[in-house]
């Protein structure tokens, strides 16, 4: 089904990223919310309130100017918080004001802004933002080989590398970011090999080093060995996390062992009942509860996820919706899509997505056009997956020129985000097969034309319409 393009991000992604960067500072190890601030008149209201147009820079001296001062306490709150929504850009300005001003600069301030520069100018900027520093330390050279591997300079990784083995800068994180740089690499031998020379050298691996260790034997087909590295944790005592389930189970699922699947998902529940509950494992056991058909897994999946936080979000309903389609639950999906709108504050189309195409799937094309008609009057503008939608809808009901206008609305919407998937290919063939069942040559030649002045000329069957249309008229 086309909407479950939506859920691509496979878990496995999770561990095949950098490892938590653990020697930024201590303020993002505990937490990547927002500080809570009492009043609204402080430096951090004043630079987080700030216009877009504002620099991070003009609005702490003016703060200064008046009289004020700007505590290092304040530079790393506003850096998590910069940080923990990537806006890393405006991080860096803070740490290079804090050094322009004077601030006490440590060592994991170095560091970083090691890892800033690299995220927001470069290797290149880090490089040189090192080479300078008096005093090269273990967190600076971590920084630096935490810049290589997130980029994948292999040769620059494996170099400094090498030098801070040399200087006993030996630690579980850089070779966690090693073995994620051979990960993304698709070097999966290298993982096993750089896992072994931890264990002979007696650095303890902890719960990513595992992960990414399950990944890699996942890549290589080696299932066996995946549940051996399992067992290997827990004899270890590097106690599995909800991710290292939810992963496991998925790769078994996807190899078709569901009850092995279904054994790690168990875990998973076990250790929610135990209050340690997750989004993204709850999510993980609603799709593959719904894909073996298992109703009961889908509604325990749902109920801790609603006891987690403030409540579903946006992202957990669609998941939702999906597990309830996959089940075939036409009331649920009704159920569910109307209790979301009813406390949503921002209409998000991928969610009525689910159902339309649920409705479209089963030639339901009255309760389809009953959802259409509901979704027209709210006045939001639909995603591109909504107008395909749309556009099939009016197309079995003959309503070709709203047909042909949402088609134009697609095509210019797709442009200015450079999505070359819109139209679908049956789409394509949906608008031939009623102009040629209509004789209707008048429309046709509008469609030709909007399909030809946006480039979307790719299709087989397009080409084929245009060349019958070119040889009927001459």
């Amino acid at each position: 089904m086309a909407i479950m393009r939506i859920i691509t991000r496979l878990i496995l992604r999770k561990s095949s990223q950098s490892p938590p960067p653990r020697w930024l500072s201590t303020a993002m190890e505990k937490s990547t919310e927002a500080p809570q601030e009492k009043s609204r008149n402080t430096i951090f209201y004043r630079v987080v309130g700030a216009s877009s147009k504002s620099c991070v820079v003009d609005v702490l001296n003016k703060w200064v100017e008046g009289g004020k001062t700007v505590k290092k306490g304040d530079i790393i709150n506003l850096s998590t918080y910069f940080r923990s929504r990537k806006k890393f850009r405006a991080a860096l300005q803070l740490y290079e004001w804090m050094d322009s001003s004077n601030l006490q600069f440590s060592n994991a301030d170095e560091a970083v802004r090691i890892d800033l520069l690299g995220r927001a100018e470069g290797v290149a900027s880090a490089e040189k933002y090192f080479d300078g520093l008096q005093e090269k330390t273990d967190k600076t050279y971590g920084a630096l080989l935490s810049c290589y591997c997130r980029e994948r300079v292999l040769d620059k990784a494996l170099e400094t590398f090498e030098k801070m083995n040399e200087m006993n800068y030996t630690s579980t994180l850089n070779y966690n970011n090693v073995l994620s740089l051979y990960y993304n690499l698709e070097q999966h031998e290298k993982v096993l090999s750089q896992f072994q020379t931890m264990q002979e050298k007696n650095i303890a691996a902890d719960t990513y080093t595992y992960n990414m260790l399950i990944n890699s034997y996942a890549a290589l087909k080696n299932l066996e060995a995946v549940e051996g590295v399992v067992e290997k944790m827990e004899s270890s005592n590097v106690k599995p996390d909800l991710f290292t389930y939810g992963n496991v189970a998925n790769l078994f699922f996807n190899s078709g062992l569901h009850e092995k699947a279904n054994t790690f998902l168990e875990l998973m529940e076990k250790m929610e009942s135990e209050g340690k509950t997750g989004k993204e494992a709850c999510h993980t056991r609603l799709r593959l509860y719904s894909m073996m058909n298992d109703v009961a897994g889908v509604n325990r999946a749902w109920e801790a996820l609603k006891s987690v936080g403030p409540g579903p979000s946006n992202t957990s309903y669609l998941f939702m919706l999906l597990a309830l389609s996959k089940l075939g639950n036409q009331d649920g999906l009704e159920k569910i899509l109307k209790e979301w709108e009813e406390g949503c504050t921002l209409y998000d189309y991928r969610l009525p997505n689910v159902l339309l195409e649920y409705y479209l799937s089963r030639d339901m094309l009255e309760e389809a056009t009953s959802l259409y008609k509901r979704l027209k009057e709210r006045g939001s503008e639909p995603n591109l997956s909504t107008l395909s939608f749309f556009i099939t809808i009016c197309l079995q009901n003959s309503e070709i020129d709203l047909a042909l206008e949402y088609l134009e609305k697609g095509l210019e919407k797709g442009k200015s985000r450079d999505s070359k998937w819109f139209p679908r290919t049956e789409t394509i063939e949906a608008f031939i097969s009623y102009f040629e069942e209509k004789g209707d040559t008048e429309r046709g030649g509008k469609f030709i034309e909007s399909m030809k002045k946006h480039s979307r000329l790719q299709s087989d069957s397009l080409l084929s319409y245009i060349k019958a249309t070119e040889e009927g008229s001459s």
